[in-house]
């Protein structure tokens, strides 16, 4: 095929989610055809966004300022907090501009099976702006997942004493879903989380 410097970055762009090794090779292959129009700038891109972006010190997003765009939004609701597993989610949520209040980046799901235990989560940096106050709700926007729902317990547990309101995410059907279609467990969520029409 090509030499050492060609594998290699077929190697580096397969190990990206979703790109196995044949996508790795078309893009590279596509990168290297055009490399002044194509490979430089996102080889420029890559390495500006290395070293800018950074953690949020406040809610865990990523972004190039810190506190992020969305802590120093002037529009936000201040009084209501999402606690998300990670950015992806967070950013997920935005998309769906059905959310004006702050977030909170808890960094996974618990998981004895991965190890990840509660001093692996970020949740001090959550309890301390409860204890600042302002805060009337904390939303756990956790997966429908033995791992997220265990997690969602474990977080309610813990906010209890703060004397916000906590609530989770409604779980069930999906917009355009059909009934026949969908799995015992979300089927049952659904019903459970009915409200008046």
């Amino acid at each position: 095929m090509g030499g050492p410097e060609i594998e290699r970055l077929i190697q580096l762009l397969a190990r990206l989610p979703g790109l196995g090794p044949r996508s790795a090779q078309r893009i590279a292959l596509k990168l290297l055809t055009q490399p002044e129009m194509r490979m430089l700038p996102l080889a420029a891109a890559l390495t500006h966004a290395a070293q800018a972006i950074k953690p949020c010190r406040i809610c865990g997003n990523l972004d190039s300022r810190d506190p992020c765009m969305i802590c120093t939004d002037p529009a936000r609701e201040t009084n209501r907090i999402c606690v998300v597993e990670g950015v992806a989610d967070l950013w997920a949520i935005e998309r769906s501009r059905g959310w004006r209040g702050f977030y909170h980046v808890l960094g996974g799901t618990l998981s004895a099976l991965n190890g990840t235990m509660p001093e692996d989560l970020s949740l001090e940096p959550l309890l301390a702006r409860l204890r600042a106050g302002g805060v009337e709700e904390v939303i756990l926007a956790l997966a429908a997942t033995v791992d997220g729902a265990a997690t969602t317990h474990w977080l309610a547990d813990r906010l209890q004493s703060s004397g916000v309101t906590i609530t989770s995410l409604a779980q069930g059907v999906p917009m355009g879903g059909s009934l026949e279609i969908l799995d015992e467990g979300t089927l049952g969520n659904a019903l459970r989380a009915r409200r008046p029409v």
